[in-house]
């Protein structure tokens, strides 16, 4: 393992054994201290969130993505402060966390016997979403994870998540597909964070008005399951409860070829996320490289060449 692996992972740890115990007050403030250091350093991870925020709100001042890319920052260390304190969190804690609206789309998905996918951006906290589901709805569902370097991180998220009670499956390995496939077909839940493609054969959709690639993996499953697609946005608000809307389920098309039916779908997933993004973009924590004509390096500026 190399000396910078081990230091992230070290620095994870940590984060999990020492921030849970904090009082909430407590780690608030510390959030905020640490995302307003990040955001005056102005790192490659700042400044692609600024860009990114660029696209979101076209007509804003740099002034006014100034202040998006310093909010967006400190909603980011609200994500890790309540990743790392929520295994500490009291059963009533996390259903107090999170308040959802039209959770029936859900509900009577699985009352159906269907199967649901519910696919996420990378908006709020998709952690707590997850923790409130098994919690307060008592479902249980599967998930996907990025393969993580060192190993070693990769299983504190993957104990992390199935301590709140997820099966994750890695994203690496190819079996991912089937199991998710054959939990759907047995009325399960599956949940996938779904506006980044990590396989660079994702699908390419319009989004903010230029061309984006999302994963196509949530539009196959329903396809081939016959489970039903819902897509979901999250958002804080000034309180300590995180907010979030399920979505209209995203119909599967009546004809075309199945690559023309993925298409349409994730085009619909890709315009119900934003959605969600415009409304609240200071909580889209997208630090990387999204839009096709930011992954082509000729195309980037070489100040932010090698951000993942």
């Amino acid at each position: 393992m190399r000396a910078q692996e081990r230091l992230t992972d070290a620095l994870y740890g940590l984060g999990w054994s020492t921030v849970k115990r904090l009082p909430e007050p407590v780690a608030v403030r510390l959030g905020h201290t640490i995302a307003d250091l990040a955001w005056k350093q102005r790192g490659k991870g700042v400044r692609r969130l600024e860009s990114n925020y660029a696209r979101v709100v076209p007509d804003a001042s740099p002034e006014r993505l100034a202040e998006l890319s310093r909010a967006g920052m400190r909603s980011y260390l609200r994500y890790w402060m309540e990743s790392f304190r929520l295994p500490a969190w009291s059963t009533e804690r996390v259903k107090g966390g999170f308040d959802p609206k039209d959770v029936h789309y859900l509900t009577e998905g699985l009352a159906a016997g269907k199967g649901v996918v519910l696919a996420l951006p990378h908006l709020a906290n998709w952690d707590l979403a997850g923790a409130w589901v098994t919690t307060e709805l008592g479902i249980p569902f599967t998930t996907v994870a990025e393969r993580l370097k060192p190993e070693t991180l990769y299983d504190r998220f993957v104990a992390y998540r199935e301590g709140l009670g997820m099966e994750v499956l890695p994203h690496s390995g190819g079996s991912a597909f089937g199991t998710l496939a054959r939990r759907l077909r047995d009325g399960g839940l599956v949940c996938l964070v779904a506006d980044r493609d990590l396989s660079a054969s994702g699908v390419e959709v319009g989004f903010f008005g230029a061309t984006a690639r999302m994963p196509a993996g949530p539009a196959l499953l329903a396809q081939q399951t016959g489970a039903l697609l819902l897509p979901v946005t999250l958002w804080y608000d000034d309180s300590p409860v995180m907010r979030g809307r399920v979505h209209p389920p995203i119909e599967v098309p009546e004809t075309g070829t199945r690559a023309e039916r993925t298409s349409v779908m994730t085009q619909a997933l890709a315009d119900a996320f934003a959605t969600g993004i415009a409304d609240h973009p200071e909580d889209w924590h997208m630090l990387q490289r999204l839009w096709l004509d930011d992954l082509d390096p000729a195309k980037s500026p070489s100040s932010e060449k090698g951000d993942s």
